[in-house]
């Protein structure tokens, strides 16, 4: 796979369109978003892709929002649905984690509700008491 799919943490190579089309048409989490919204929050965030080799098509995007000295928020990730069951969401959480490892953060969170088991593979767990957690949802 290594020869097919290559990672990058290289901002300038986000396709920005795709990537908003993913989200805001695609994803459970970010339905209706809108590109002016995407184009914010990419950048304000540090922003990661996983790309085919040969052609260097964006086939999976994931951006981490962070003060890069205490904490991160790891959010919009998302496998393009042609290439899941490829090891794409494991090659982007990998490298994530070692792009932000040298920051020496003391907590990384994120919320999924469906890949559990990918994040744990790479020392994510439940929040140990998630009733201290709170959100203010507009």
């Amino acid at each position: 796979m290594t020869d097919t799919y290559f990672f990058s943490a290289e901002a300038e190579k986000i396709d920005r369109g795709r990537v908003h089309r993913w989200l805001s048409e695609e994803s459970y989490w970010a339905q209706g978003r809108v590109r002016e919204k995407q184009e914010a929050a990419i950048d304000a965030s540090r922003n990661y892709g996983v790309y085919e080799t040969s052609t260097g098509a964006q086939v999976a995007y994931g951006r981490v929002v962070t003060d890069s000295a205490t904490f991160a928020w790891l959010c919009d990730v998302f496998v393009a649905a042609e290439v899941r069951g490829r090891g794409i969401g494991k090659m982007l959480a990998a490298g994530v984690v070692a792009d932000l490892e040298p920051l020496g953060l003391k907590r990384v969170l994120l919320s999924t509700g469906d890949a559990h088991g990918l994040y744990a593979q790479f020392g994510f767990t439940e929040l140990r008491e998630p009733s201290k957690m709170m959100a203010l949802t507009r």
